[in-house]
């Protein structure tokens, strides 16, 4: 009986160091696996846009309407494709496999699962300088 007694406070023992040892270890594996958040890419659009104007830029689409100022990734969500804003429909069109994006980047038809990312976008009205920051 006192046998059974001292293997069970062995265990124990040793169960109390693995839990002090992975409570210390913890803070360094947090450490380990830390990243840097990425920092915002500004990208400043020096254009007064009018109620129902498109800006296209090489990373974002710019919308502007009487209510709202809002910026839409022009990179398709499927393959990585550029998009195409189409007048005629008011779509963001993919030329690759014809998923096809609302003005608000909701996915309306195609291959692709998810809808497009939007971008902050800051109006400008300080001083001589009038337009947009949009954070990419």
């Amino acid at each position: 009986m006192t046998e059974r007694r001292r293997s069970f406070l062995r265990n124990g023992w040793t169960w109390i160091q693995l839990a002090a040892a992975a409570t210390l270890c913890y803070p360094l594996f947090r450490f380990v696996r830390f990243q840097v958040p990425k920092k915002p890419r500004l990208v400043k659009v020096e254009k007064q846009l009018k109620v129902g104007d498109v800006y296209l830029d090489q990373e974002f689409v710019l919308f502007h309407d009487a209510a709202d100022t809002w910026a839409v990734s022009r990179t398709c969500t499927h393959l990585g494709c550029r998009l195409n804003f189409s007048e005629k429909d008011h779509l963001l069109i993919c030329p690759c496999h014809q998923s096809m994006f609302t003005t608000r980047g909701e996915r309306v038809a195609g291959p692709a699962k998810r809808n497009l990312p939007l971008f902050a976008v800051e109006r400008i009205s300080e001083g001589n300088g009038k337009g947009y920051i949009v954070s990419l």
